[in-house]
């Protein structure tokens, strides 16, 4: 029987079989690049079934490079907001001057990583995108209250890292977040987000954005992947979708605050 999926398992099993995710990891003179072109999980077990990069294993990653220069290569539609929290503050404690390039995507919780840049590019084309915290919960009156509780402080602290780190107005940030707002490379150069464009990467994943609500559309042949059992093109409006894997998917991620 298939179970209702809340909109971050959504978003991670409709790119799960995406071809071109990478994480990968290239030292060359003096300086470390690090490709993030993938979802962002909270640990290695769920990195195995989703796909993803994991906070444990990047963290692990960054805490090892001795550079004095690490470039990010971002192209990620979101995910775990405690997970890119952790992925954030390693960048931020590394002694190394980190770059960031946005080469199409820095989504939800992908977002506040690229911010962790002490120089931030965003290509031609490429998107920043904030929202309000995702969750999943269940149980009584005081334990939905709590959940509330819990996303309204995760979300306040979102919006102080938006305000931190372009100067923008902190009321006017809750309300993009409130919109799901898309930013476009343009808009990120002006309003702070990022510091100046750059070209377009030689290849960006294309990843299937219709778990949010306002993301731009893709061209049908940029959704439709063969091989992934659920159909991107037509999604069932009630976010149910009649898979066997998902007893299991929410067998594991049941107990988990999943915010993004």
């Amino acid at each position: 029987m298939g179970a209702t999926m809340n909109l971050l398992q959504r978003l991670l099993a409709r790119n799960k079989n995406k071809p071109d995710r990478r994480f990968e990891v290239v030292n060359a003179a003096n300086e470390t690049t690090i490709y993030i072109y993938d979802a962002i999980v909270g640990n290695e077990a769920d990195a195995e079934w989703w796909g993803g990069v994991a906070a444990d294993t990047f963290v692990k990653t960054i805490a090892a490079i001795k550079d004095d220069v690490i470039h990010v290569r971002i192209n990620s539609p979101g995910g775990d907001v405690f997970a890119a929290r952790a992925m954030e503050t390693a960048l931020r404690q590394h002694k190394a001057k980190v770059i960031v390039h946005i080469d199409g995507l820095a989504a939800s919780a992908a977002s506040y990583l690229a911010l962790a840049g002490d120089e931030i590019n965003i290509c031609d084309g490429g998107f920043f995108m904030i929202h309000r915290a995702w969750t999943m919960a269940y149980g009584n009156a005081d334990d939905l209250g709590k959940t509330v509780e819990l996303l309204t402080k995760i979300d306040d602290s979102l919006a102080d890292s938006y305000v931190k780190a372009t100067g923008q107005d902190k009321q006017q940030i809750i309300d993009w977040m409130a919109a799901e707002t898309w930013i476009s490379a343009d808009e990120a150069v002006a309003l702070g987000f990022a510091h100046k464009k750059s070209e377009p990467a030689a290849k960006a994943q294309a990843w299937d954005l219709s778990a949010f609500s306002n993301a731009p559309q893709p061209s049908v042949s940029d959704v439709v992947d063969p091989v992934d059992p659920i159909d991107p093109v037509d999604p069932p409006s009630d976010n149910t979708i009649d898979d066997p894997r998902d007893d299991e998917m929410n067998a594991r991620l049941g107990a988990k605050l999943r915010g993004f």
